[in-house]
């Protein structure tokens, strides 16, 4: 009788363990794009612009192919080098970008920055192929409204990003990419970060990084910190490696968010040399 009682009870246990995991699996299935976009972190809310910080800008509004507006700037430079295409990480809005927009202009450079679907002041809601809808507007905002020639473009991204500035080169040919602070795929980082779970399986998010970059001839920087406490280190190298050549790769220290601003002297000098050799 007791023996009974016992399984009976282990057999319960068991069982809400199983319901347990499978909740948590449907869970992650259906708000995983929650867990990646976070636009409200720390805010939606563009509360500054350029000439915050001295920079004057024209305020941009691209139309998407699903005709979703997009709220962007764009901020000359004087000495025209050419114009970045500024495509920003996974939180946040445009205004908190500002040390990227000083540094780029300093060094010459015209910058396209612009807010993804769900994000600041853009309409609609954050997804993977609307972010290749949105940095293709943008594309089409430079090369069509403003003539820019594709040769003069340095499409940019940053961590989440660098995916979307990645598969964009794949598909039109800028003068030069930069890959800072990325991961490889979506479920490549997540299962590092959930061992325990079968997230390949799961995912409904790809980005698939390393893939892309294989398509893209263009030349191209990878840059990534050894301490980047949310990307490892591990998959800008990897990145590195299935680029094409030309291409070259900066070490850089401190954490994902602030690698770039402690790196310093070293940081600028490096994209001002891999610039002016790639950008004519």
């Amino acid at each position: 009788m007791y023996g009974r009682m016992v399984m009976n009870g282990l057999s319960s246990l068991l069982l809400m363990a199983v319901f347990g995991y499978s909740l948590f699996l449907v869970f992650l299935y259906l708000y995983q794009d929650r867990m990646l976009f976070l636009p409200n972190i720390p805010s939606r809310i563009v509360d500054r612009s350029p000439s915050a910080v001295g920079l004057a800008y024209e305020s941009v509004d691209l139309v998407t192919g699903d005709n979703i507006h997009l709220d962007g700037w764009f901020i000359p430079a004087p000495e025209k080098r050419g114009v970045i295409l500024f495509c920003h990480g996974n939180a946040g809005n445009i205004s908190h970008r500002f040390d990227s927009l000083l540094l780029f202009h300093r060094l010459g450079f015209s910058t396209l920055i612009f807010d993804y679907r769900g994000y600041g002041r853009s309409q609609g809601r954050p997804s993977e192929a609307g972010t290749y809808l949105d940095v293709e507007a943008a594309w089409q905002y430079l090369t069509r409204e403003r003539s820019v020639a594709p040769f003069r473009i340095v499409l940019f991204g940053r961590s989440l990003g660098a995916a979307v500035a990645v598969h964009q080169a794949a598909v039109h040919t800028p003068g030069a990419l930069i890959v800072e602070s990325s991961f490889t795929s979506v479920p490549d980082r997540a299962a590092e970060l959930y061992p325990f779970l079968p997230v390949r399986w799961l995912s409904r998010l790809d980005y698939n990084v390393q893939e892309q970059l294989q398509r893209v001839s263009c030349p191209v920087l990878v840059v990534h910190s050894r301490d980047d406490e949310i990307i490892p280190f591990s998959h800008g190298r990897a990145l590195f490696a299935q680029a094409n050549e030309p291409k070259q790769f900066l070490e850089i220290g401190g954490g994902h968010n602030d690698g770039f601003i402690l790196a310093g002297q070293t940081y600028v000098q490096a994209l001002d040399g891999f610039f002016s050799e790639w950008i004519k």
